[in-house]
């Protein structure tokens, strides 16, 4: 009998969790589509680097990390959703530089923004992430004999990437993680919808989910 009232209540308070965590996610997902339309600087700010059609009604928020594998890993998806889905889709791209000293890449990409080389950089950052990020022994000298591979005055980038407005909008960028709960990276919103279960399926329902809110007439 006690078993039976043990398992009875194991089951309860089962329940209870999952009803509590649909209802928060709900709640969570309620609260970010408020803001995407009444707040929207907090998803999209003036210094951020977007890709895309300025007509597309899809908005693709990532916060990413230039040290992160599984932004990395990630960016091929985007841009293969985004050519699947011609004009439909514009990527902004939000710096929530998590990994130790990531800012410093940041720094270069920004630095790289000036030459107009910041998707080249980025590209290179991502392929050559293996030699210079890895989390037992990194090595963030070593960034720099890939960087050339991307076009760039290396010289410049070692003087721009110093700019004090870059360290303001990183804090800005780690302020509006920070409200939308972002805690991980990659951390996607579509249309202010957050990715709340992490995956390429589940990435691609989101978006498509917006696509087609979005062009339903």
């Amino acid at each position: 009998m006690k078993y039976i009232i043990f398992g009875a209540t194991c089951l309860v308070l089962l329940l209870v969790f999952v009803i509590t965590s649909f209802y928060y996610k709900g709640q969570q997902a309620e609260m970010y589509g408020f803001m995407a339309k009444e707040n929207a600087s907090t998803f999209v700010r003036d210094h951020s680097q977007t890709l895309g059609s300025d007509d597309a009604k899809v908005y693709l928020v990532e916060f990413m990390d230039p040290a992160c594998e599984t932004c990395a890993a990630f960016s091929p998806f985007v841009k293969q959703m985004m050519k699947a889905n011609p004009g439909k889709i514009k990527l902004v791209l939000r710096y929530a530089p998590f990994h130790d000293g990531a800012q410093y890449f940041v720094k270069i990409l920004e630095a790289a923004k000036k030459q107009g080389k910041y998707w080249e950089t980025l590209d290179i950052m991502y392929k050559s992430q293996p030699y210079w990020a890895s989390h037992s022994n990194p090595q963030p000298q070593r960034i720099w004999q890939f960087l050339p591979k991307a076009g760039l005055d290396i010289e410049q980038i070692k003087k721009d990437m110093n700019d004090p407005a870059i360290e303001n909008l990183i804090a800005q960028d780690l302020a509006d993680a920070k409200t939308l709960n972002v805690r991980k990276t990659p951390g996607f919103f579509a249309n202010g919808k957050p990715l709340q279960t992490f995956g390429y399926q589940q990435l691609q329902q989101l978006i498509q989910s917006a696509i087609n809110e979005s062009y339903s007439n």
